[in-house]
């Protein structure tokens, strides 16, 4: 809707802020002292939390704004913070007529780091100019620098991912067993989504295999019991051979595994 904010003496103006993170899920807040429903998500009403002032250019530079709040809000706790929940947020600022719903975004980007301190939290913003810090020209490497299943990689994200059912756990090891029938070997590198339980949305990356066991580089909940179900993402090592032989994608290999490295000119002489 298009509408000219302040220009008047007296308005029926509120912030509002809508977050859509990782995991499917979407929260909406406002400063008005009421929830407001509109865009189809209600916005509740959260009058501690503050934005500051957003800059919006024409140049190059990242536009800049920040979020403040205190912790007490149940849809956002110092837990959920702290597990990385809201970490790369995607993040709607702007301002809305409480009586009419006409409103206005002012900005969009993507959570940064997140502050603790006191019961409070602060948000830095990355708007969408942050992607052109990038370089330009990537870095050679041996191995393949695509993301698995990524851009660049070309591959089936569905065809290398699983559901499958944990059958015991190890909290003390931060440990796995599933019940199924995939090679566990196969998932090192790779990543497990709870689908059920106290951690569902949740991601953790599974660094190791120990006979059945997947470990995790993320601490189990107390509360996880047997039976809960998870998305397992098959892992790669980012290797040509790997490409070749257990993907058939080397023409995709995003990497230059023949390249000379840096120390090529001193490598002695070989003996015959």
């Amino acid at each position: 809707m298009s509408r000219a904010f302040f220009m008047q003496e007296l308005e029926s103006v509120a912030h509002f802020w809508r977050l859509h993170r990782r995991d499917g899920v979407t929260l909406g807040f406002t400063s008005h002292d009421r929830d407001l429903y509109f865009d189809g998500v209600t916005h509740r009403a959260a009058p501690g939390m503050i934005p500051s002032a957003i800059r919006r250019s024409a140049a190059l530079d990242g536009d800049s704004a920040d979020m403040r709040g205190t912790i007490s809000h149940d849809s956002i706790s110092a837990q959920d913070l702290a597990e990385g929940r809201f970490d790369g947020a995607t993040l709607i600022m702007g301002l809305v007529d409480w009586e009419s719903l006409d409103r206005a975004v002012l900005y969009r980007g993507a959570m940064g780091e997140i502050a603790q301190e006191n019961g409070q939290f602060s948000v830095s913003m990355l708007s969408a100019k942050q992607a052109l810090t990038g370089g330009d020209v990537p870095h050679t490497s041996p191995l393949c620098r695509a993301r698995f299943c990524g851009p660049g990689c070309s591959l089936s994200a569905t065809r290398f991912t699983h559901e499958a059912e944990v059958a015991s756990h190890d909290h003390d090891r931060s440990a796995v067993h599933l019940v199924q029938a995939l090679e566990p070997s196969l998932l090192v590198g790779g990543a497990l989504r709870w689908i059920d339980g106290p951690q569902a949305g949740l991601s953790a990356n599974i660094t190791a295999v120990d006979g059945t066991a997947l470990l995790l580089d993320r601490a189990l909940y107390p509360e996880s019991t047997t039976g809960l179900r998870v998305l397992l993402r098959e892992g790669c090592d980012h290797r040509a051979i790997t490409c070749a032989e257990r993907f058939a994608n080397l023409v995709n290999f995003q990497g230059e595994p023949f390249l000379p490295g840096n120390d090529y000119l001193l490598r002695g002489p070989a003996a015959l």
